[in-house]
């Protein structure tokens, strides 16, 4: 069996789309577990619609409303060999499910996944798939590209995990209201773990469609991306670190200029920023010439992805500054005694 696991809060747009990929994959032995983070929308009604159709599928009260507690909720009731996390706003390949169980036998990693295409509608919409698809935009995040040979990574989306993986490492931190897929990821490594990326296994997500929403969701993610480092006491790559230094350098720049006027430190900081920003703009452009009026936004989106990553990690500094020592995995809705009662009586 297989146990699909989504946390969800107010996705009424999107979780029939998410619950149709689910349903229709070619294996059947599937259950899904949905921890609804108590939507004030017509999610719950949409679900337990389709609860009368498929006895498959077990609605939770998430009362934490974020995805660690959701996650690990449904967690200490999943009955799979095979645990897999589906955002609500997402949709995964028809094969999904039959390829990641092959991947897995293949490889013998204990996590796989593929990579995940972005798609969104208008034009700011497309301006923010755009800068997430960008090298400029995230560094490269293996997951977000268009890969041709698997390989190992450090982190994934949408992951198919081995059920003895949380035996050994327990469930989501619940201390992370961002970032607790990645913590999580970065604890199996550190634990002797393997994750493997495979172009076989597909999926999409919608992404933010507007700046606002994008700011919010990538300063959360500087912001908690520091207790992801103390927490592990390392960082999985130095990607996580440039927007910090970037915002760093900026209000330093700006400190200089207060004192005496000279913005040479700013125009050493916002000439080659600029520059690069306006290179990949065109790149994009003649990647991408359908969404012209979108590609002109880049240079705008690229600055508010790192400016909010930055500023937020900056924040995340000094909002935790005495939590250095404190590396301690909360992961108290995660039952394990209930997570392994399930197991057992499901095989008796």
């Amino acid at each position: 069996m297989i146990s699909v696991i989504l946390p969800i809060r107010n996705e009424e747009h999107f979780i029939d789309k998410t619950l149709d990929s689910i349903l229709y994959q070619s294996d059947g032995n599937v259950e899904i577990i949905i921890s609804n983070g108590m939507s004030t929308d017509g999610t719950r009604e949409i679900i337990q619609k389709y609860q009368s159709e498929s006895p498959s599928i077990q609605l939770i009260d998430n009362p934490e409303e974020i995805v660690s507690t959701g996650f690990n909720r449904a967690l200490s009731v999943a009955k799979g060999e095979i645990i897999i996390r589906v955002d609500g706003h997402s949709e995964i390949d028809k094969a999904y499910l039959q390829n990641c169980i092959s991947i897995m036998a293949e490889t013998g990693a204990d996590c796989v996944g593929g990579s995940t295409t972005h798609v969104a509608n208008g034009i700011t919409g497309k301006a923010v798939v755009l800068t997430q698809s960008s090298i400029f935009g995230v560094g490269g995040v293996s997951f977000r590209k268009n890969i041709k040979n698997g390989h190992y990574v450090d982190t994934l989306a949408f992951g198919a995990y081995k059920r003895k993986v949380f035996d050994e490492i327990g469930g989501y931190d619940e201390e992370l209201v961002r970032n607790q897929d990645d913590e999580f990821n970065f604890r199996l490594i550190q634990n002797g773990g393997k994750i493997w990326l495979d172009p076989s296994i597909k999926s999409s997500y919608t992404p933010r469609n507007s700046f606002i929403g994008l700011f919010k969701q990538y300063f959360q993610y500087g912001f908690y991306k520091v207790r992801v480092m103390q927490k592990r006491r390392g960082f999985a790559s130095w990607r996580h670190l440039v927007p910090g230094l970037f915002v760093s350098s900026i209000l330093l720049s700006f400190f200089i200029y207060f004192l005496n006027g000279n913005l040479f430190s700013f125009k050493l900081i916002f000439i080659p920023y600029i520059v690069i920003s306006l290179g990949f703009t065109v790149i994009a452009f003649f990647k991408s010439p359908n969404k012209i009026l979108s590609v002109f936004l880049l240079p705008f989106t690229f600055f508010i992805l790192h400016f909010s990553y930055g500023l937020g990690f900056l924040s995340g500094l000094v909002w935790f500054w005495n939590k250095w020592g404190d590396t301690e995995v909360k992961d108290s809705h995660f039952v394990f005694e209930k997570f392994k009662s399930n197991f057992e009586s499901k095989i008796l």
